[in-house]
């Protein structure tokens, strides 16, 4: 026996006062293996498609989605390709959307040299890349995260302050006198080395 189901979506309707176009309708963190400069970058990504008919119950979530696995299978992913993605995007969306939208979430690891040694380590900058597709002009951003090391300027400055009262004191005390030598001699000694500014995690975006 065969069963018909109801059509929820086609058989309830909205009074027109309640009808809108939606900015942005689609899938978020969608777990997806990209390869990105040669490098497999583990990824989140968010895929969007307007809906610009207010008569309309939604958007077709799956045309989206086996899209996106096409982009697993790309060795080198680029700017055309994703801007061909979003095409699609709208391609299968014809009467619904007109603008479309992708963002990838990533990490991009790159083998770092030590500073004296031979030895090298890996380094992650994590990453996200917007694409969108809005009347027709393509539109790409990239944002980075780049962390590093720097010196805090304020303990920086207390320390300079600090050996610079420790070398007045041992010039009035007669410790040193004015030998460049005996300076030499002073400043790599522990007495001069009274404070040590510290470092502290930075990120430049």
């Amino acid at each position: 026996m065969n069963l018909a189901l109801p059509d929820i979506s086609a058989e309830s309707t909205l009074p027109k006062a309640y009808s809108h176009c939606l900015d942005w309708v689609g899938m978020e963190k969608i777990a997806l293996p990209v390869r990105i400069e040669n490098a497999l970058c583990q990824s989140q990504i968010n895929a969007y498609v307007s809906l610009d008919d207010p008569l309309a119950k939604g958007i077709h979530m799956s045309r989206l989605y086996t899209r996106l696995l096409e982009l697993s299978s790309i060795e080198n992913l680029n700017l055309i390709d994703l801007q061909s993605l979003l095409q699609d995007f709208l391609e299968s969306h014809r009467d619904l959307s007109k603008h479309a939208k992708i963002e990838i979430h990533s990490e991009l690891y790159i083998e770092r040299p030590a500073l004296i040694s031979k030895l090298s380590g890996w380094k992650s900058y994590p990453f996200v890349l917007s694409c969108q597709l809005l009347d027709g002009q393509f539109l790409a951003e990239l944002n980075v995260e780049i962390p590093y090391s720097s010196t805090c300027p304020c303990s920086a400055a207390l320390a300079r302050n600090i050996i610079q009262q420790r070398f007045e004191s041992a010039l009035n005390n007669q410790d040193i006198r004015l030998d460049q030598q005996e300076i030499l001699d002073w400043l790599s000694s522990t007495d001069a080395i009274a404070a040590t500014p510290h470092s502290q995690r930075s990120f430049a975006i």
